[in-house]
């Protein structure tokens, strides 16, 4: 597929939109850091006082800059819902292309694994891990990768079946190439669409089971700047300070939002006109 052909969800409003609320969100997240006024840990005034030239986003319960705060709060949502993401997709992957390519018993055994992974509610399941492991950012993506890898590796396996089945694959297993050369070259380039389209829904999710064990603090903890942080350490003092709480929510939905849109424009785009790379070089039987 040409450039042109992978960009051409941008064509839609609802991408265009979609990549340009995801793109400010993460431009608040990588440089604002760099443009923060304030030390994000430390006082700068009264607690809880609301916007003012000193402070244009007020103050947060502890007399902190929430405006500061909220400018060194991205990195730590975004960074630990992608790498959670990567992961999760390494594990579900490498399950489902196994389960689906291979066509043996390993199938089953791994799909009754993964059905039993799927049986638990994911929020408890990473809070029953938080407790027995502890806090901590190894923790919390490791058990966020374990959660969404089941179902990965649920769309990967259909994938692979029904790609498995097709002329060229077979023509390549004829032609004595290994397994594993067969899923790199062959399955893989042909099972992307519907991984990449699934792939937006998984980052969001990550983001909200993160925010929601932030929130509950479980995951990050205080002095650290973090948007679901913000809003569970200031929800008492919303009454004093409403942008304290009302800020950092803002740009959790914008990002969710944004993805979302982002990925349902991919979606259509490929559902349109995206056409496997090795049919097309397939010779007709």
């Amino acid at each position: 597929m040409s450039l042109s052909g992978r960009l051409r969800f941008l064509r839609s409003p609802g991408g265009a939109i979609g990549v340009a609320i995801v793109l400010f969100v993460l431009a608040v997240a990588l440089f604002g850091p760099y443009l923060a006024p304030h030390d994000p840990t430390a006082p700068i005034g009264p607690d809880a006082a609301p916007p003012s030239s000193h402070a244009p986003l007020g103050t947060d319960e502890l007399g902190r800059d929430v405006l500061s705060r909220l400018l060194h709060g991205g990195r730590s949502v975004i960074g630990l819902a992608l790498v959670a993401t990567v992961l999760a997709y390494a594990i579900g992957m490498s399950i489902g292309l196994v389960a689906g390519y291979s066509r043996s018993r390993i199938d089953p055994a791994l799909m009754r694994t993964v059905d039993v992974m799927l049986a638990f509610p994911p929020l408890l399941f990473l809070l029953v891990l938080i407790t027995g492991a502890g806090t901590g950012t190894a923790v919390l993506v490791i058990g966020v990768a374990l959660i969404q890898a089941p179902a990965i590796s649920r769309i990967v396996r259909t994938s692979t079946l029904e790609v498995s089945v097709r002329g060229y694959v077979e023509a390549a297993i004829a032609r004595g190439e290994r397994p594993l050369a067969v899923i790199r070259r062959e399955v893989v380039p042909n099972i992307l669409a519907p991984v990449l389209v699934d792939s937006g829904l998984r980052f969001t999710y990550s983001i909200l089971i993160i925010a929601s064990v932030n929130y509950l603090g479980l995951g990050l903890q205080p002095p650290n700047s973090d948007w679901a942080l913000m809003v569970s350490e200031n929800r008492e003092y919303i009454n004093l300070n409403v942008w304290s709480v009302i800020a950092p929510a803002a740009m959790i939905a914008l990002l969710t939002i944004g993805v979302n849109m982002t990925g349902d424009a991919i979606a259509r785009s490929l559902g349109r006109s995206y056409v496997p790379r090795t049919v097309q070089s397939v010779p007709p039987s």
